[in-house]
């Protein structure tokens, strides 16, 4: 899973981060500076409780498949 945020619309409530720490990162100004970060098997229900906490929704969730073609 990787993480996508749209800073156009993030306007650093930090819930993300305030719900799922070790996710989610913040800047010094408050945003959230995930943006493409990789989350490992065991964070990636931390990391959709961070997602839905979004007020305007600026986070987006890249399903990596883990099968081989």
């Amino acid at each position: 899973m990787k993480i996508h945020i749209d800073r156009s619309i993030c306007t650093g409530h930090a819930l993300c981060a305030a719900k799922a720490p070790a996710v989610y990162r913040l800047d010094e100004e408050g945003f959230c500076c995930s943006d493409g970060q990789s989350v490992p098997p065991a964070l990636h229900e931390q990391a959709r409780l961070g997602a839905r906490h979004c007020p305007e929704a600026a986070i987006f969730l890249e399903e990596e498949d883990s099968k081989q073609a």
